[in-house]
Order: structure tokens, then sequence, then C-alpha cells
């Protein structure tokens, strides 16, 4: 049995790793930490979890933990990760890490975009999450840096179309919306009930979100070229789900009949992507509470132009399915393992 600890585990994301890890058959949850709820029971902060899981929340002492666990996930805002995770590597733990510390393999990129980081020789040793992208350097990795959200869902989208070379590099356009949840549980005037619901509106415009350099990272690696994307966040009153339009121009002549063959082969055999039919489209309320990528791609026969639209949801594969996912091929597990529930609807 892997005994697991969740540092940070107060949060959305560490709730949804304890709720997908009580079904995983060969885990179990040993640790959970938490700064500002120590002592505390995990199911007075979530009631969801009573009788299930009755775990105290301890103080965050990366070598006390260390003794309970066999992989750690971190899932810790950016900088407080990067503080405790080279220790966890030291003692021998395989850490999954959820924040983006590990996410950009350029140091100067992290520094442009966040801060200077504090162990930048450990950014070319993460291998970085994405399963279906990833999946060789994935497995007995040490350190796997989970992908953002909005990463997962605009990459997923456009990877069969930078792998085979068929768009116009320098003419992407992403429009992604994403429930409330992705800002996280802290309190923030933006993420009041009042300031959110009967509204809908964009955030981080002009190319300043901090997915952006993470994005550009992954499809310029696809490509083979460096490339930028115009990228531009919504935020949407619902509690989880993103759906993402993208936009690109085709370098020659496509159908959409040809466009979901070309899907349909890239994923063939993955166990959480699913290419829907001609006619069908992607929402976030068919994969809520899953592990699942519904994607669509289609041509707009007016312009010419392609348009792949994709739907997760962001605190599963967004974010600790991801994690769990990477977790199974770490550890030598079926990849499904812990992930084969269905999505909650309605």
């Amino acid at each position: 049995m892997l005994k697991v600890a969740i540092v940070g585990a107060s949060g959305y994301t560490g709730l949804e790793l304890i709720r997908i890890l009580h079904c995983h058959p060969e885990v179990a949850v040993t640790c959970l930490t938490s700064e500002q709820s120590a002592g505390k029971s995990i199911s007075d902060i979530f009631p969801t979890l009573r009788g299930r899981c009755d775990l105290l929340l301890e103080n965050l002492e990366p070598v006390r933990i260390a003794e309970k666990a066999d992989l750690v996930f971190t899932a810790l805002p950016h900088k407080a990760a990067m503080e405790v995770v080279p220790t966890f590597l030291k003692l021998g733990k395989k850490v999954v890490d959820l924040s983006a510390d590990y996410r950009l393999s350029d140091p100067a990129v992290y520094g442009e975009w966040y801060e200077p980081h504090m162990n930048p020789a450990y950014l070319k040793k993460a291998v970085y999450g994405l399963p279906e992208i990833r999946r060789s350097k994935i497995k007995g990795a040490k350190l796997v840096a989970n992908p953002g959200c909005y990463p997962t869902s605009i990459i997923l989208g456009l990877a069969p179309l930078l792998k085979k070379g068929l768009i116009r590099t320098q003419s992407i356009i992403a429009d992604s919306a994403s429930g409330v949840t992705g800002a996280g549980r802290s309190a923030k005037v933006d993420s009041l009930y009042c300031e959110v619901n009967e509204g809908y509106k964009a955030y981080g415009v002009g190319g300043i979100h901090r997915h952006t350099p993470e994005i550009e990272q992954e499809l310029s690696l696809l490509a083979g070229v460096s490339l930028k994307v115009t990228f531009t966040p919504h935020l949407v009153p619902m509690d989880r789900g993103i759906l993402s339009t993208i936009y690109a121009a085709p370098l020659n002549e496509l159908t959409t009949a040809k466009l979901i063959n070309l899907y349909e082969e890239f994923y063939e055999g993955e166990p959480f992507v699913r290419v829907l039919p001609h006619g069908r489209l992607p929402s976030t309320s068919f994969v809520r509470g899953s592990n699942f990528c519904d994607i669509a791609p289609m041509i707009d026969t007016r312009t010419g132009r392609i348009i792949v639209v994709s739907a997760i949801d962001n605190l599963v594969k967004g974010a600790s399915g991801q994690a769990v996912q990477n977790m199974n091929l770490i550890c030598g597990f079926p990849e499904t393992t812990g992930l084969d529930a269905l999505a909650l609807f309605p």
C-alpha cells in the first residue's frame, strides 16, 4: 500500500485529492497539512468527509511528513512549494507538485512571470505531467510538475494540429472560461457571490495571465518552433469547469471530417480524452467531477479557420485527477486506477 501525504490539504485541490484517493485501492492517505488549520480534523473543514476521512491536519514539517509517506502531493501556492519540494526529494520521496513552481523549464522565464526561483536546478529535473504527451517520461519520475488547468485544456486541444504541422503557429487564439474554484478557496473580493453571480467577465487580458508562458512552452515543444498565443481567460458564475475555444489558421484545406479522424487517431487508446462526433460539442456539464477532457475540432466553412472546443473539470483533469493519473504512472499502477468515476449530471 502506497502511503501518501497531501501538503496543503485545506484547499479545493486538496479536498479533491482526498475524494479521489479515498477510492484508490493501492493508496492510503497518511498525512494532511494546513498551516492555518493545523490541529483540526479535515472533516471539520470539509464536512463532506465526515466518517470517511477524519485525519488531523498538521503543520508543514517536511522531515516529519516524509516519515509518514512514500509520495507527496504539494497543493501549495507558488513559492511555498519550492520551499519544501527539494527537502522531500532529498529524503527520497516522490513528489507531484500542483503549483506552478516546476512547470517552466527556464528559470529566467519563471523569474519574469513570478519571481526568482529558489532552486532552479530542479526545473530541468522536473517532468511536465501531461500524460497524453509525456507519458514515457512521467513513468519513474521523481518530480512531476502537474499542469495548470487552462494549459491542460488548450494543449490537449491543439496537440494533434501542432504535432502534424497543420496550422500557422503565429495565429493561435484561445478564449477560456473557468468556474470560480479556479481562484482557490482563499477569501477574495473578486470571488464573492455578489461579485460573481449573474456576471461573466474577462481577466488577465493582454497576455498577462501567468499560464501564458506555460501554454507557449508546451505548444512550442509540440510544434518544434517557438510560438506565441493570444490567450484570454474568463470567469463564469459556476463552481467548476473550464471550456476553451481555440482558433487557428490551417496551412492547407481541411474538412471537419478529416479533423475528427486526425484527433481520433492521435488520441486513440487515451483513457481520458474523448473526441466527440460531428455535430456534438463539449460542455463542462458533461465532464463535471470526472477526469475526462472532451474535444470537438471543426472547420468554420465561411472563414476556413479551425475551431477546437475542449472541456475539462478544472479541479479534476485540470488539477487533482491529473495529479493522481501522474501518481499512477510514477508508481506503476494502472493509469485509470481511482479515476473511473463518471461525470456528475445534472
